[in-house]
């Protein structure tokens, strides 16, 4: 199993960032997928999450300003990041989710990639 996030970078209060995960080594169409992130001293938070179906789920703090999105012939899950704030900073993780429920225990997770949000 691989997961490989891109797109993270240092992005001012209000900008938009797009993180992309390339997953190999599994079913993808199959598996339901999540985003997670982590801020500095912080634990992991879950993010959001779409199931093999497409049909998706967002943490509170994360909806109407995040859109997760899937391309089974690509092997490839999107994160697109609007309205960023502050508080948005953290390694954000990639993850096959193992729900439902989605958001509590991964079979595998990436490196992460950092999102830095600042003026």
């Amino acid at each position: 199993v691989q997961l490989v996030e891109s797109g993270g970078g240092l992005v001012q209060p209000g900008g938009s960032l797009r993180l992309s995960c390339a997953a190999s080594g599994f079913t993808f169409r199959s598996s339901a997928m999540s985003w997670a992130r982590q801020a500095p001293g912080k634990g992991v938070e879950w993010v959001c999450s779409i199931n093999s179906a497409g049909r998706t789920y967002y943490a509170d703090s994360m909806k109407g300003r995040f859109t997760i999105s899937r391309d089974n012939a690509k092997n490839m899950v999107s994160l697109q990041m609007n309205s960023l704030k502050p508080e948005d900073t953290a390694v954000y993780y990639c993850a096959i989710d193992r729900g439902p429920p989605y958001g509590r225990t991964y079979t595998a997770r990436g490196q992460g990639t950092q999102v830095t949000v600042s003026s």
